[in-house]
Formats: structure tokens, sequence, C-alpha cells
């Protein structure tokens, strides 16, 4: 039993230690294995992590490759495009004083044309100003021809004792005298139809200041002349020629004349020469055109400072300017005022 049991003991520990060497071997095994696979996956993850820093590498090296590339190619782009534009900037600086020459060179052309132009117009305005003068000569020498044509040429003749007027002769247009402005509301009196505004305008003007002349006698036909002459000569003798002129030769006949008289004078002339209206009249009837046919001194006949006769104004003022008679100028002198004698 005892033997039994030693040996079943015996066989147990060598079974049990064939048993254990056998775990352990397992166990060794087993964890070499483990060793093994560990060793493996870490070289599997190193391969993977040393593939993927390749490729990352890869791609950062593709990446900054393509990038050096890319800004190399812009770098040439954007030079090329500078370059360009130096050109433009050159071509346009080229074309900016290239054209400012052309406009500075257009504005001095187009100054010296306008200048020229003005030149010209002025040169055309000195020919049109000389024409208009030609023309204004020659309308004013055709509106003169017309007026003296219209005119009366014995209006400014020298009628006395030697400068004989037609006995045919009347005047074209006569006007009567209104009443109010005559001496003797009994004798109408009559003057030439252009002579009476004039004459109009002289007594009122005088009345205005404070002066009374009046029409004692105007217009005297041929036959009327005659018979005055008739009567002064039956009353006067030979003495009458000194102060009544023949009929033919008196200015009364053209129309143009009048004998002036005032009150104070008991319906006479004599003594006009004394009174204020004559004095008036001496400074102011030139103004309107009246001359005195006979001052005292002249050669012709008495003084007759009743007689003023219508001569025009520009005549008058002349003679009054000058300190000369009507009777002291040549005819062909007082012929030139013809034309202006109604103006």
């Amino acid at each position: 039993m005892t033997h039994c049991g030693t040996v079943g003991h015996s066989n147990i520990l060598q079974n049990v230690g064939v048993v254990g060497l056998w775990g352990a071997g397992g166990i060794m095994e087993r964890g070499m294995g483990t060793v093994r696979a560990f060793f493996d996956h870490t070289r599997r993850h190193h391969w993977l992590l040393g593939t993927f820093i390749s490729i990352v590498l890869t791609a950062v090296g593709s990446a900054l490759w393509y990038g050096y590339v890319r800004i190399t190619s812009l770098t040439a782009q954007t030079d090329a495009l500078v370059l360009q534009v130096d050109t433009l900037e050159a071509h346009l600086n080229y074309k900016t004083t290239l054209l400012a020459e052309n406009i500075t060179k257009t504005e001095t052309s187009l100054s010296e044309a306008l200048s020229q132009e003005k030149q010209n117009v002025e040169t055309i305005k000195t020919k049109l100003g000389s024409f208009e003068q030609e023309v204004d000569v020659i309308s004013g020498t055709v509106q003169t021809l017309d007026k003296l044509s219209k005119t009366d040429p014995e209006l400014l003749q020298k009628y006395s004792k030697v400068y004989f007027l037609n006995e045919h002769y009347e005047p074209k247009l006569l006007t009567t005298v209104p009443s109010g402005y005559t001496y003797s509301e009994k004798n109408e009196q009559q003057i030439h139809a252009q002579v009476w505004p004039r004459l109009k305008q002289m007594l009122d003007a005088a009345e205005a200041s404070g002066q009374e002349i009046y029409v004692f006698s105007a217009y005297r036909s041929f036959e009327t002349q005659q018979f005055l002459k008739g009567q002064y000569t039956v009353t006067y003798g030979s003495g009458a020629n000194t102060f009544s002129a023949d009929q033919g030769y008196s200015e009364h006949q053209l129309g143009t004349t009048v004998d002036l008289i005032t009150t104070g004078l008991g319906g006479e002339l004599a003594g006009f020469e004394k009174t204020a209206s004559y004095t008036w009249l001496t400074q102011n009837a030139y103004q309107y055109g009246f001359i005195l046919s006979y001052p005292n001194g002249n050669s012709y006949y008495v003084f007759e400072p009743w007689h003023w006769r219508f001569g025009g104004v520009s005549l008058a003022t002349y003679l009054n300017s000058a300190g000369k008679n009507f009777y002291d100028l040549e005819q062909s002198v007082i012929d030139t005022y013809l034309v202006s004698i109604f103006d």
C-alpha cells in the first residue's frame, strides 16, 4: 500500500512535473508569440507611419514645389504686366505730349486764323464803312437834290432896288394867319404855309416873355405892292422910295416876310425900334429863323425895325453869330442855305 502509494505519488509528481514543464513551455511559447506579435505590430506601425510621413512629405514637397512654380509663374506674369504698364505709360506720355503739341499748334493756328479773320472783318468793315459813307453821301446828295427840287429857289433871293421878282410870282402855299396873331382883325393876313409854324412859335415865345407882338402886314401880291407904292408916292412923293419898294422888288411878295408891331404905338410902325418888343426880337428872332432885312445903316432902304424875313434857322444863326446882314452876303453863299431853310 505504502509502496503503491509511493509509486503513485512519484508518478503523480512526475506527471505534475511533466505537466508543469509542459505548461511553462506553453506559457513561454505564448509569451514569445505575443512578443513576436507585438514586434510584428510595431514593425507594421512603423511602416505605416513611415509610409504616412513619406506621403505627407511628398505632399508637402509637391505643394511647396507647386507653390514655388506658381509663385515663379505669377512673378513672371507680374513682371510682364509691370513691363506692359510701363510701356503703356511711356506710350501714353508720348501720346499726351504729342497731343499737347498738336493742341498747342492747333490753338496757335486757330489764333492766327482768328486774328486773320478779325483783320479781314475789320478790312471788310472799313470797306463797308467807306461804302456806307459813299452811300450816305450819295443818299444825302439825292435827298439834298430832292429837297432842293421841292424848295422854291426864290425864297432866299436878294430882292431890293436892284433884284427884281417876276410880277407873276406867287407862293405855292399860303395860309391865313389866325386873327389872334394879327394886329387888326379887319385885315386878313396870309403867309407862306411852311413859315407860319415858325412864326407862331416866335410870337408865342414872345408872349410867354411878356411881349405883345402882332403881325401888321405879311404877304403882298405884285398888284397890292403896286397899289401901296402908288399911295405912298402920292403922300410922300419921291421920299416914298426910301421906305417902300416898287412892285416886283418887295420881299413881301415871297410870302416869307412880315411887318411886326406891338401895342402902345397907336397902330403905327414908327417908333417900334424903341420898344422892348424890338429888343426881344433882336435877341431871339434868329432862333426861329427870322432875319432883320434892313438894319440900321444898310445901303438899300431906310432902317425898318419892323421888317423881318424868314431865312431859316441855319442862315439866321450864322448871320447873328457873324454879325453880318443878309444883303451883305454873296448870293452864292446864301444859296447854300436853301436846302435847310425849313429844317
